[in-house]
């Protein structure tokens, strides 16, 4: 971001916002600390003055959770009727949107916000039905408590211990027109709680003992109160800037730490951010970049933007006017600068940037940040890769050589010709290695010209008046160029450097456009990727998860080199990643102790932004700015890539799908092997028992064989079933606490005449699962273990906890799955030949249980060979 250019004109993005807002309904929030405040109750009294003064009001849905009094608040305002829809025998009552927009009231009261609507309504979180509504131009009212804001979910869990499952994206706070906070004193609230008044006398108790605690209550009730303030504080900024108001205005402190390339900066970001802290005010971070600066701030700014500042960066050549351009625009009311060691001219002239800042800002509060005791750090290595000897030893070198091309000179030249050559190595000295070394190299070349070549010669002393004019212009000259010049080496070197980085993108980008697929896409961004950082690189790509119940789960799918794998300490942070949206990992604020650091790819699609994939690195030192910069450039071209490459694999999957249907009728119509077996015998059977005068031996086993070979056929139609449920997504979990060791030994005990090993784990926690699909897949997996491993071989099931995590695991000792067919064996109708002929059966079991296992947010995977080159284990892992 740089300064607003013209003060005096309002600022562009301000009145695009604000006519962003024409034409659309205005949107309050009632905002609150937690349940019982009287969210509810307040939005209801001020509807009821509205009504009485003769608005259009309407309640669209009020939840009064048996509260006498917010009931009886409700009064004679007119309430919108319930939508009833019909889910699974019952039939649920829900906001009806469609009447809403059809009434069209001037105030439309919508409670709890963050609600998530029933199944079959037009919109999945009641948030998006405010969208809508405002978007036909209708005045919303709606309640919300602090914990249902997305960005602070962590925060609330750390704090109470609970997660909340509901979330709102802070965008919707962000865009109400108006928010009030509905504040009480948590010793109120308890009161009020301990006089039933927001729960039941049993709820209330359970509610004291656990999320209503007064610490939690003061912790949540701060955290509403700074989201409100921050929601103002916006709102003030956005008035000032849209009318070309001048800041600051004292309507708020604001902090801005002024962050330079020297070893005093991070010292600078940590004082800022404890008066910050001090004065209960947001933080942000300025750098302003300038062409003839040397070093780099990407530490300081890395440790700043960990500490929750804003990062503002702006290119100016006058630094002065940056920082209080930026200061003013963003409203800011203290400036933290470094004390700095400045030359003595500049002290007694009142150059310094202290000082400058004290002249022109007087409407700041300045604040100088001693320099550290420890003096300046040393530059690493990987700033500064030549030895520290080699800058100090070439000036004299050049001036040497300089001296003998000179002296091959003396006599065919006048004296203060030969001055010129030594103009030479000063400027290859500055461009080479600054500013400094070309001002000694202009020492010594002064030096070497007059002893050598000035008369009298072999002196120091300058002979005459014509003699001294050359030595001043010499002498300025010389000054001129070796400050300039290694000025304008650096910016050459840093302009070298950008441009190398463009290229590298441009070179990237036609990569992109020559990649057949997703797989060699995914390959060319971790290659890039990792020549960039100059460390391990590797591409995550999400794992599609149970609808509406857990993240998705990242898997490796390209690395460069293709050794790299984060670790399972690693994973956790890629998880986060993906889940989250945010840069996880070594380096950031979260997970910082994992030896990678994961990056999202993210793209807009339809309302919101998804994440594709991850980009993971593992740097052996932090990464430059310019790294940095050049990595996030290259994450937005791969995303836009990678949305293409999965648009045109979509396309092509649509284009396939009659392909599919026809594959599908032919393998149902291969079953008919399969499911005519079993008819056969049972028809065989049936004629056979028609033969008068059978023994009853004979009688029995015809009637086993028919029982038996029904209930086979009864299995198949049944798989088949299962099967085109789920890829209809017709199976919804029933989810309760499941004891996992009696659902194996009900599993177990349906197998006849086989005996089975057990290996469960004491103390499992009881994941929540759908029971009867749990028995469902481990009767599948048992039966394929029992199926595959003979009639004498071996079997056995074990359970175990596995981080976060329950994973049960079934082995057996067959021949095992070929190393081809392992990532097959889950498909439909695929049965892989583990021995010489295929076991009976439709290839359903493993499919339905993976179907089963990814509904209820679980996953599945199978290893072959386990011991000795033969068996074959399958593992279901479950949430706790």
């Amino acid at each position: 971001m740089s300064p607003r250019p013209d003060p005096g004109r309002p600022d562009p993005d301000a009145l695009l916002a604000r006519a962003a807002r024409e034409g659309r309904g205005r949107f309050k929030i009632f905002l609150g600390a937690a349940p019982g405040v009287g969210k509810t109750f307040e939005m209801l009294a001020e509807a009821e003055r509205r009504h009485a003064a003769g608005d259009d009001v309407v309640i669209g849905i009020v939840e009064t959770h048996g509260r006498a009094e917010t009931t009886a608040r409700i009064g004679d305002l007119p309430v919108l009727p319930r939508a009833r829809l019909e889910h699974r025998g019952q039939v649920l009552e829900e906001f009806d949107l469609d009447a809403a927009l059809a009434r069209r009231p001037a105030i439309l009261l919508l409670d709890e916000l963050a609600h998530s609507n029933a199944p079959g309504s037009r919109h999945p979180k009641r948030w998006q039905d405010v969208e809508e509504l405002r978007a036909a131009n209708i005045e919303v009212w709606a309640t919300m408590n602090v914990q249902h804001l997305e960005s602070a979910a962590e925060a609330v869990a750390r704090i109470t211990g609970v997660r909340v499952a509901e979330t709102v994206p802070d965008q919707v706070l962000s865009s109400a027109d108006a928010v009030e906070l509905i504040d009480i004193p948590p010793a109120e609230l308890l009161e009020r709680m301990r006089q039933g008044k927001v729960y039941r006398a049993d709820q209330a108790e359970r509610a004291l003992q656990g999320f209503f605690r007064e610490g939690n209550l003061a912790a949540l009730r701060e955290l509403a109160l700074r989201r409100t303030a921050e929601h103002v504080d916006a709102d003030v900024t956005g008035y000032m800037r849209a009318h070309a108001i001048e800041g600051p205005w004292p309507s708020g402190d604001r902090v801005m730490a002024l962050i330079g390339t020297d070893a005093a900066a991070e010292g600078v970001v940590r004082a800022a951010r404890r008066i910050a802290d001090a004065l209960k005010a947001p933080l942000v971070a300025l750098h302003v970049e300038r062409p003839d600066s040397a070093g780099d701030a990407g530490a300081a700014l890395r440790l700043a933007e960990q500490l929750g500042a804003a990062i503002v960066v702006v290119v100016a050549t006058d630094l002065p006017s940056a920082i209080l351009d930026t200061a003013r625009t963003r409203n800011v009311t203290h400036l933290v600068v470094g004390r700095g060691r400045p030359p003595a001219w500049r002290r007694l002239l009142g150059r310094t940037l202290s000082a400058a800042l004290l002249r022109e800002g007087s409407d700041f509060a300045l604040h100088l940040v001693p320099d550290p005791a420890t003096g300046p750090r040393p530059p690493p290595p990987a700033i500064r890769p030549l030895p520290a000897w080699l800058p100090w030893v070439t000036p004299p070198l050049l001036v040497a050589a300089a001296t003998l091309v000179g002296l091959s000179l003396d006599g065919l030249v006048p004296d203060a010709g030969i001055g010129m050559v030594y103009l030479v190595p000063i400027v290859a000295a500055a461009v080479g290695f600054g500013p400094l070394h070309g001002l000694a190299t202009a020492v010594l070349a002064f030096l070497a010209w007059n002893f050598l070549f000035l008369p009298p010669r072999y002196t120091f002393t300058i002979g005459g008046p014509q003699d001294v004019v050359g030595v001043v212009v010499f002498a300025l000259v010389a000054l001129l160029l070796g400050g300039t010049t290694g000025g304008l080496g650096r910016s050459v070197r840093a302009a070298r450097a950008r441009l190398a980085g463009l290229r590298r993108l441009v070179e990237f980008s036609r990569r992109l456009g020559a990649t057949a697929g997703s797989g060699d896409l995914l390959d060319a961004i971790a290659q890039e990727a990792a020549r960039i950082a100059g460390c391990p690189a590797c591409m995550l790509m999400p794992l599609p998860p149970a609808p509406g119940e857990t993240a998705p789960e990242p898997v490796l799918r390209a690395s460069a080199p293709l050794d790299a794998e984060p670790d399972e300490a690693s994973m956790a942070a890629a998880r986060w990643a993906m889940a989250q949206g945010r840069a996880t990992g070594q380096g950031t604020d979260t997970l910082p102790a994992a030896a990678w650091q994961f990056r999202p790819l993210r793209t807009v699609q339809g309302e919101g932004a998804a994440v594709l994939g991850l980009l993971g690195l593992r740097p052996n030192e932090p990464l430059g700015t310019e790294a940095s910069a050049t990595l996030t450039a290259l994450i937005d071209q791969a995303s836009v890539a990678l949305e293409r490459a999965q648009l045109v694999e979509e396309r092509a999957r649509g284009a396939a799908r009659a392909e599919t249907e026809q594959l599908r009728t032919a393998l149902l119509t291969s079953l008919g092997h399969d499911l005519k077996t079993p008819l056969t015998s049972i028809r065989g059977a049936l004629e056979t028992l028609a033969t008068p005068n059978l023994p009853p031996a004979t009688r029995d086993d015809l009637v086993a064989a028919a029982s038996e070979e029904a209930e086979r056929l009864g299995r198949y139609i049944a798989n088949i079933l299962d099967i085109v449920r789920l890829e209809g997504g017709q199976v919804e979990p029933r989810r309760e606490p499941t004891d996992i060791a009696a659902a194996i030994e009900a599993a177990v005990a349906r197998v006849g005449g086989r005996a089975i090993l057990r290996d469960i784990a004491p103390g499992l926690p009881p994941p929540r699962l759908d029971p009867v699909l749990l028995d469902q897949i481990l009767g599948n997996l048992i039966d394929n273990a029992v199926k595959f491993s003979g009639p004498d071989g071996k079997v056995a099931i074990s359970a175990r906890r596995e981080g976060p995590e329950v994973a049960i695991a079934v082995e057996d000792d067959g021949p095992g799955i070929p190393p081809g067919d392992l990532h097959r064996v889950f498909d439909p109708f695929f049965r892989a030949t583990r021995t010489d002929r295929v076991a009976a059966g439709t290839g359903l079991g493993l499919a339905i249980s993976r179907g089963l296992a990814h509904a209820m947010g679980g996953r599945i995977a199978a290893e072959s060979p386990i011991a000795h080159g033969r068996g074959a284990r399958v593992t279901v892992r479950f949430p706790t």
